[in-house]
């Protein structure tokens, strides 16, 4: 784990964004598609522990982005090379565009100047997505990565992350992947090698230091 002090230098305000993946309601919610990964992201406290970090976010002046998975009722555009996107065509809660599947889930606020990127295809939030984009017209130099899954869209956002030049910070009680114990190996043995790994309370004090008073 990094000190007080390397922490803090990582998560400056200014340059700093918080990323929640696929925190939907119909990933992560009561009704979700997936009911052992969710049950598993409410049991082990992280759906609890990004929306703690949501909220400090927007106390802190932290810039906050949701990356919403979602398809086309008619499927269009959404890729089928994969046993995962068959598979999710099968499954009863469908993340259809418009719907309360991809609305962001309590006890996560969305706030108005929050950003909310939807994607219609792919396993990352960042690949073919405006999330790049974004983040470097922001001033972005470190992103704050939470959400689900371990297995899959938290690694694929990750790498891309890093690939594309960002400092990573992976709240390790903050994502959630199934089965429970997968979660910490994926981080000790690859996340960990790519992206500073702190705790939600390390990450908490940083965010919630004093903002920086600018001077003409």
């Amino acid at each position: 784990m990094p000190s007080h002090e390397q922490l803090s230098e990582l998560l400056d305000p200014a340059t700093t964004v918080l990323l929640t993946v696929e925190c939907q309601q119909g990933v992560v919610g009561p009704d979700s598609a997936l009911p052992e990964l969710a049950k598993e992201f409410r049991a082990s406290g992280a759906l609890a522990q990004v929306a703690r970090l949501v909220t400090a976010a927007h106390e802190s002046g932290v810039q906050v982005m949701h990356a919403i998975a979602e398809r086309r009722p008619d499927g269009r555009g959404a890729n089928h090379n994969a046993r995962l996107f068959r598979a999710a065509e099968r499954l009863p809660v469908r993340q259809l565009s418009g719907t309360t599947a991809v609305r962001v889930a309590p006890p996560i606020e969305v706030a108005e100047e929050d950003l909310v990127v939807r994607r219609l295809h792919g396993l990352s939030p960042l690949a073919g997505t405006d999330v790049d984009a974004l983040l470097r017209n922001l001033g972005c130099r470190a992103l704050i990565v939470t959400g689900v899954s371990a297995n899959v869209a938290v690694p694929n956002a990750v790498f891309d992350a890093v690939n594309r030049g960002y400092t990573v910070v992976v709240p390790s009680d903050a994502i959630a992947g199934v089965p429970s114990d997968y979660t910490p190996a994926m981080i000790r043995n690859t996340l960990a090698l790519v992206a500073t790994v702190a705790t939600t309370d390390e990450v908490l004090a940083c965010l919630k230091r004093p903002r920086r008073v600018s001077r003409a």
